[in-house]
């Protein structure tokens, strides 16, 4: 099973167009089971063309690209979050090649006010691979320290939602470094998850962000933000940063983070 997680910052890059036929590129070549990406944005004003989505989606668009490489593998969910820039919806998304058989999204912010950039909501998916049934959600949350939207609280009415009963996988920005002590990252493990980073047979520095970046302007240090998290033991063969100029050219202010699990042992019993 391969999957990926990106911010996308999308329609706040330079040649965005190039790095959306990047993306897609990188798809076609890895053949991801799922794709889960943050900050997926449409223009307020742009044409309705199915349910929410709008003529420009970002991953409307990313399908697009796709169809035109040949593929037509693959199928999204998106639903946006709250009002970016004053001009876009911004929103969140899920990709598959499989069997969607249900989906969900709901607000894990105090706030359900889409006009706040605070506001926060996870789009989320049971997925049929092969034999089995997973449930993935896509999530973009807020900071530690903030005491409008707590982080603990949205971490608590993300795992309320997500059934204990059954093996999933959290994929996305968390907005909180893995190296600083006694915050997001040991409140997340403090639940039950498992970090796929860590997990990983095979793994690089794990660093998805460089520098000083929007919601961290003041940052001088790598940080490693950005995570694939299980409730269940999985036998991770290896985790990658990709898109950082290194693995694949840089196309967006986030590095993303793409993992191998071996299939035969993703089938184990859910420890909770």
């Amino acid at each position: 099973m391969k999957l990926l997680t990106l911010n996308c910052h999308s329609w706040q890059e330079e040649h965005q167009l190039e790095k959306i036929k990047i993306l897609a590129e990188t798809i076609m070549e890895k053949s991801y089971d799922v794709i889960a990406l943050q900050e997926v944005s449409q223009s307020i004003d742009s044409e309705v063309i199915f349910g929410v989505v709008k003529k420009d989606n970002f991953v409307q668009i990313l399908i697009e690209e796709l169809e035109k490489l040949g593929n037509t593998d693959y199928q999204f969910v998106w639903d946006f979050s709250h009002i970016g820039y004053d001009v876009y919806e911004e929103g969140i998304a899920l990709l598959t090649k499989h069997s969607i058989n249900k989906t969900t999204s709901f607000f894990i912010s105090r706030s359900e006010n889409t006009e706040y950039w605070k506001t926060r909501k996870i789009v989320g998916a049971k997925i049929r691979i092969h034999a089995e049934t997973y449930a993935f959600y896509s999530c973009h949350l807020g900071w530690w320290g903030d005491e409008e939207e707590p982080f603990k609280h949205q971490i608590d009415a993300l795992c309320h939602q997500a059934n204990e009963n059954e093996k999933y996988f959290l994929m996305g920005d968390f907005n909180n470094g893995a190296h600083i002590p006694d915050e997001g990252y040991d409140y997340l493990i403090s639940k039950g998850l498992y970090d796929s980073y860590s997990l990983a047979k095979e793994k690089d520095l794990g660093v998805t962000v460089s520098g000083n970046i929007a919601g961290w302007d003041k940052n001088k240090q790598d940080l490693r933000i950005d995570y694939i998290f299980t409730n269940f033991f999985a036998n991770v063969k290896k985790s990658s940063v990709i898109f950082n100029g290194e693995n694949k050219p840089v196309i967006s202010d986030h590095y993303g983070v793409e993992i191998n699990i071996d299939e035969k042992d993703v089938g184990g019993k859910v420890d909770v």
